[in-house]
């Protein structure tokens, strides 16, 4: 009786110790009778399984470190200060083509083939409001090596308290960036007012506000001829290009843009975004800006 009460005895403990070891994986090694050698190298093989499996778990837990943003800059002299223009060297026959209003659908697309087509890069003053809808149009702009710059959200011309010109650039500056990972530094007031507040607000954030000095007329609804002419008649070495790829029907603007650009080429043009002209005009020194006296265009 008392052998058999040793024998209840040592299977009581037996059997939660066969347990334990089987959940390690080598209970059942034990049991058979396996020597202490491979049982410790089960053992091992474990636990290392373990640590990995632990460790590549800690890995997936990691958060990907976010992308360094694209900045659109200018040079230095150009921040805070209104620019329609540069005056280059007699060698650097340069002029950029810049585009307000979008992204839209269609007419952007559109224009967009044609500066691939053209290998050109262009200069498009986005509205927030624009890239808020259209947030693939914005980033392919970036993709295939234009720039952006801000054309505040909502293109009002009224007079703005400080607050809301504020909201007006810094809203359009934060679709820009979820939109394209892009940070700008280049500024255009809707309709080229320099007076009703969003001027101000660039220029005292360091935006280079950049007007025009050659005016296609495009949101006229002018021929497509006249459009032409409009732009060749004013185009200059140095100058800035306005066009319109968004704020309504922009049929004239895509059939104007190939003739345009193969008229400048004959001429002798070469083709540069707005930051590759303020930088060849800082390696100069001379600047023309435009003065407080200008005028607000209606139909930028």
């Amino acid at each position: 009786m008392a052998n058999r009460s040793l024998l209840l005895s040592a299977g009581i403990i037996f059997i939660p110790v066969a347990a334990l070891l089987g959940s390690l994986g080598i209970g059942h090694i034990l049991l058979k009778g396996t020597d202490k050698h491979q049982i410790q190298s089960k053992y091992t093989a474990v636990l290392s399984a373990q640590a990995a499996s632990k460790k590549q778990s800690l890995a997936l837990e990691v958060k990907p470190v976010a992308p360094t943003p694209v900045i659109f800059s200018v040079p230095e002299e150009f921040r805070g200060t209104v620019t329609s223009q540069i005056q280059p060297r007699v060698e650097d026959k340069v002029i950029a083509l810049t585009f307000d209003d979008g992204p839209a659908p269609k007419y952007t697309q559109q224009i967009l083939e044609i500066l691939k087509q053209e290998n050109i890069k262009a200069t498009f003053f986005c509205v927030g409001e624009m890239v808020h809808y259209f947030p693939q149009l914005a980033k392919q702009e970036v993709a295939e090596g234009h720039v952006i710059g801000n054309h505040t959200w909502h293109h009002w011309l009224q007079k703005m308290n400080s607050q809301v010109a504020a909201n007006e650039i810094e809203s359009t500056a934060t679709a820009i960036f979820e939109a394209t990972g892009v940070k700008t530094s280049l500024f255009r007031p809707p309709y080229g007012a320099l007076n009703n507040g969003v001027a101000d607000y660039a220029k005292k954030n360091n935006y280079a506000v950049l007007m025009w000095s050659d005016d296609s007329q495009d949101y006229r609804r002018p021929s497509v001829a006249r459009v032409v002419n409009n732009v060749l008649r004013e185009a200059k070495p140095g100058g800035m290009v306005l066009m319109h790829d968004g704020g309504g029907n922009r049929t004239q603007t895509v059939a104007a843009l190939p003739k345009i650009i193969a008229n400048l080429k004959q001429q002798g043009y070469r083709f540069v975004t707005v930051p590759q002209l303020l930088a060849i005009q800082a390696q100069k020194a001379t600047l023309t800006t435009v003065t407080p006296s200008h005028q607000p265009n209606q139909g930028t």
